[in-house]
């Protein structure tokens, strides 16, 4: 390799050194023996081979309708190859009356099959084949193919650095106790038969071996994390269980807890006792009960003598926690400051304060809590509503706050599938509410097509005479903030028209709206002065109306499965029979009616969340795309859920018998799990 094409590799594919290249995988293999004849070609046949000569070839077509025609055969049969970009390049590399090689995705035009920028490769005619096997296929770019290291000449690098490699260069990381039971095949061995494999057996067993690796060294990377912050971070120490917590658990709860409630309660008592910095995940559907566990464990802070603040990402939702909480420990005679952008300066001035002389123990704030005016006296414990509505660096403000570290309750609504929450989030510890308070009523939710509009109109007509609520929601197409306005003012006058002034009143919320306009429409629909109220997204997290029945998702088809769980846990929320209709047009792929089907099917957020992760895979889940946490090459946490369980077992075996797998057995796997990259999930706190 020239220092240009050097240059490049590290441009393009991010290929550094040999390591890197070894482990950059082919994405298929061809099978070089198999030839298809082209009188068998079918239309459920995916890719074909074909071994032939070239008859005729004519460029037709103008300017942005030219293309290459080249007609191919074999001893069965005449079919089409078509060119529509490169044109002169494939001229010069094919000549008519020569033997060709050719390999492509089959397709067919007006019921003829048609090969379209099929791979040719010139072959002699009476050549035999059976010599390669499986040959990789590697992706590349343009630029990359531009200099001469398109997919095959990546092949030809890859096999000439095996070619001086010995197996004692390619060291065997894992112990040799972890590859047994699997009878995995050792590391140098699957590298060579993923990329040149000597059949397909031999590419699956390389496969699974690589795989398994991948997934170990990301358990052993997260649970290294949590060893070595529960081995060194010290944390202040909630010694007893005192008289603020057992008079509201004993004589003011407006309800009995869930077995999951208690069980996580049980959970955070242990973490914040030991004398380590907690850093738990709180994980509940919507409606679960996250804020009373939250309450709780602010009354455990106070009976031990500590501050305890909660942190939310809108106003909205803020004021909603402080009236909630107030009414709650009213009886106790503990006072709650609520702390948000619109707090007048007087009141500010006064709860800093308090916060400062430590009279005032209960603070519940959105971000305005990290800004360096705000100090605490003695700070023990952060609770973060709808977490990953904050960056980490403002997380990270809160910890600053106390000379030790207080401990820190992360809660979200967004159910994150298992598979996910072991890989992205395995460095915090886990707590999952994972049962609905009694009384409850599922929501019961519909599919309905703009043809059936009026009737859905009609249905609503009937709960406003009832005295509810309703929710008109339309997407965000984040292309196009004017498109979206264009749309909601246009859904605004639809639904003004079958609701007119003054028989009724409509609020409406979006993202063009000043701060503080947003808030006036939504605090009136909150106060039960609008009967409905239209809105964008922004209404996702955190409004709690019980009195609103209806949700009705415009355009429902251009929603996630999580975003749609998100928005029918809008209502549901009172003691009333609720809804959520889902309106769509008459055209839906088949990926949209999946995930209609399964939201009119389940309630249930977790199944969802499951759900959604294998119609659309890990990358889509919101956050973990930009935060690069699932750095697998080939593992796959849809289709090896199975091997991610065997490989955190694993783990765990291992760090039980050598914590930090600080002993001299384990000194390679330490070096290797140190070399993968740093995993950096969005879970992070700081």
């Amino acid at each position: 390799m020239g220092p240009l094409r050097a240059e490049l590799l590290k441009k393009e594919l991010s290929i550094f050194t040999f390591g890197d290249l070894l482990e950059y995988y082919p994405y298929r293999h061809i099978d070089r023996t198999r030839i298809n004849s082209i009188d068998s070609l079918r239309p459920d046949m995916e890719f074909v081979q074909l071994a032939g000569v070239i008859l005729h070839q004519e460029v037709v077509g103008q300017r942005a309708g030219k293309r290459l025609l080249v007609s191919f055969k074999d001893r069965t049969g005449t079919i089409e190859l078509a060119w529509f970009q490169g044109i002169n390049w494939v001229q010069k590399i094919i000549q008519t009356g020569c033997s060709y090689l050719v390999y492509g995705r089959l397709s067919f035009f007006n019921g003829r099959p048609q090969l379209v920028h099929p791979e040719i490769e010139k072959i002699e005619p009476e050549q035999t084949l059976e010599k390669k096997f499986l040959e990789p296929v590697y992706s590349t770019t343009e630029k990359l193919k531009s200099k001469g290291l398109g997919g095959r000449a990546l092949g030809r690098l890859t096999q000439a650095l095996f070619a001086q490699l010995k197996d004692s260069d390619l060291t065997e990381p894992l112990p040799l106790d972890a590859l047994k039971p699997m009878t995995l095949m050792v590391r140098s061995e699957a590298l060579r038969q993923i990329h040149f494999p000597e059949s397909t057996e031999h590419y699956q067993q390389a496969l699974l071996r690589l795989k398994f690796e991948e997934l170990l060294v990301a358990q052993l990377r997260m649970q290294l994390v949590r060893w070595q912050r529960h081995r060194f971070s010290e944390g202040v120490v909630f010694e007893k269980v005192g008289q603020y917590f057992n008079d509201l658990y004993k004589h003011h709860l407006p309800f009995g807890l869930t077995g999951a409630q208690k069980r996580v309660i049980k959970e955070i008592r242990a973490d914040t006792a030991n004398g380590k910095q907690m850093n738990r995940l709180l994980q509940g559907d919507v409606g679960s009960g996250k804020t009373i566990v939250a309450v709780l464990c602010m009354l455990l802070a106070v009976d031990n003598g500590y501050q305890a603040c909660l942190m939310a990402p809108t106003e909205i939702l803020c004021q909603q926690h402080f009236a909630s909480v107030s009414a709650l420990l009213q009886k106790l005679g503990l006072s709650v400051g609520l702390l948000t952008g619109s707090t007048r300066t007087r009141e500010r001035k006064q709860l800093l304060n308090q916060l400062e002389e430590g009279s005032l123990s209960l603070l519940i704030g959105t971000h305005a809590l990290i800004e360096d005016s705000v100090t605490f006296k003695k700070l023990g414990l952060v609770i973060i509503d709808e977490q990953h509505r904050f960056g980490v660096a403002q997380r990270a403000q809160l910890w600053k706050k106390s000379v030790v570290p207080p401990h820190m309750l992360v809660m979200t609504a967004t159910p994150i599938p298992r598979t996910l929450a072991m890989t992205a989030y395995g460095d915090l510890d886990y707590s999952v509410i994972d049962e609905l308070p009694p009384g409850r009523q599922p929501i019961k939710t519909v599919h309905r097509f703009e043809k059936d509009r009026s009737r859905v109109m009609d249905f609503i007509k009937s709960e406003i005479t009832t005295g509810r609520q309703i929710y008109f929601i339309y997407p965000l197409i984040e292309e196009s903030a004017t498109l979206d306005y264009e749309n909601l003012m246009k859904g605004y006058e639809e639904v003004k028209a079958f609701f007119p002034e003054p028989s009724y009143h409509i609020s409406m919320v979006h993202g063009r709206q000043p701060a503080e306009q947003k808030e006036i429409n939504m605090k009136r629909f909150v106060e039960g002065d609008t009967q409905i109220m239209v809105a964008t997204t922004v209404i996702e997290v955190g409004v709690n109306v019980p009195n609103a029945s209806v949700m009705v998702i415009e355009s429902a088809e251009k929603f996630g499965l999580s975003q749609l769980h998100q928005l029918r846990g809008r209502v549901g929320r009172g003691s009333e029979k609720s809804y959520c209709v889902l309106l769509t047009g008459p055209k839906l792929g088949a990926d949209a009616r999946e995930r209609l089907k399964i939201m009119t099917q389940t309630g249930n957020g977790f199944e969802i969340a499951e759900k959604d992760l294998a119609l659309r895979g890990p990358g889509e889940i919101e956050g973990t795309r930009q935060s690069g946490a699932l750095p697998f090459k080939l593992a796959s946490l849809v289709a090896d859920r199975s091997l991610l369980e065997v490989a955190r077992e694993k783990a765990a075996q291992l760090l039980e018998m050598d914590p930090g797998l600080e002993s001299p057995r384990h000194a390679r796997l330490r070096e290797f799990v140190n070399l993968r990259k740093a995993i950096l999930t969005w879970s992070k706190i700081s």
